[in-house]
């Protein structure tokens, strides 16, 4: 169980440095759709290396199953992340993780009617210390952080195609697909997605120069490769609600990263919504440690 819990909560620390490469290639005159597809571009190149290299096998899946890919490929992956890129340029860091984070609550909406999972008190305890928590941050009900209406909905967007990655995922696990085959064919169906989307055009941009090539390889290996790769392995030994609580981390690293470098203000309210999310992670850490 340890060696889940870290796996996800690694990856979760590694999604949260997402707004810094943000930035970087924005400096870069990269579209939102030209960051998705070189991150997931890169992402692809370094999972189909890993296949080649451990298991051709996992290569292949049954066309029947093809859905549980198109789900977190296109679904969750392509259109996730354009959402939660949107939300960056139209609010702080910070603020876009925190909302990106309302999909602890969709995936144990979720996981119950479809995959049985158990509502439990502390499981509740954390969902509520993680919504309060995106509630904080992002300032709803105060006139410190005021937002704008396509922001909210671009961030609680992100949060629900976020959440059905674990989703899909899921169904694809309980089919027999190792984790490496979910990555790579998601990392495939969101490469293409955003090639048709027009996100080719940043190839020229992210491969000018030595400083250009350095920010897109490790945008893709920091923010997509390596977090995926933890993540769906998590999944393999913790349920869905747990690993997604758990992944809750990403907001936190995600505020530091924004006063520490760019500067952002710690207002009293984000502070306490920090420290409601990471109170949900204890929770959910203390609950799993028992099981």
């Amino acid at each position: 169980m340890k060696k889940y819990f870290a796996a996800i909560l690694v990856a979760g620390i590694l999604w949260g440095t997402t707004g810094v490469f943000r930035r970087l290639l924005d400096t870069m005159g990269l579209s939102t759709m030209g960051v998705v597809f070189i991150r997931s571009l890169i992402a692809l190149i370094c999972f189909t290396v890993t296949l080649l290299i451990t298991d051709r096998n996992a290569f292949k899946i049954k066309l029947k199953d093809l859905w549980c890919f198109i789900g977190t490929g296109l679904v969750s992956f392509l259109f996730f992340t354009l959402c939660y890129f949107k939300a960056m340029t139209l609010m702080s860091l910070s603020t876009a993780a925190i909302l990106l984070y309302s999909a602890p609550c969709f995936v144990i909406l979720i996981s119950v009617p479809c995959f049985h999972e158990k509502i439990n008190v502390p499981k509740i305890v954390a969902l509520v210390l993680a919504f309060a928590g995106c509630c904080l941050v992002s300032g709803i009900g105060s006139g410190e952080n005021p937002l704008s209406a396509l922001g909210i909905l671009c961030g609680l967007g992100s949060g629900i195609c976020y959440a059905l990655y674990s989703i899909f995922s899921r169904f694809a696990l309980n089919r027999g697909y190792s984790s490496l085959t979910i990555n790579f064919y998601t990392s495939l169906l969101a490469t293409a997605g955003a090639l048709c989307l027009g996100g080719w055009q940043s190839l020229p941009v992210c491969f000018s120069g030595s400083n250009e090539i350095l920010v897109s390889l490790s945008t893709g290996i920091v923010t997509c490769f390596l977090p995926y790769m933890l993540y769906t392995f998590g999944l393999t030994g913790v349920e869905n609600g747990k690993a997604s609580i758990i992944a809750s981390i990403e907001p936190v690293v995600a505020t530091l990263m924004g006063i520490l470098i760019f500067g952002e203000s710690l207002t009293f309210m984000s502070a306490a919504g920090v420290v409601l999310v990471l109170s949900a992670i204890v929770v959910t850490n203390l609950r799993s440690s028992k099981d």
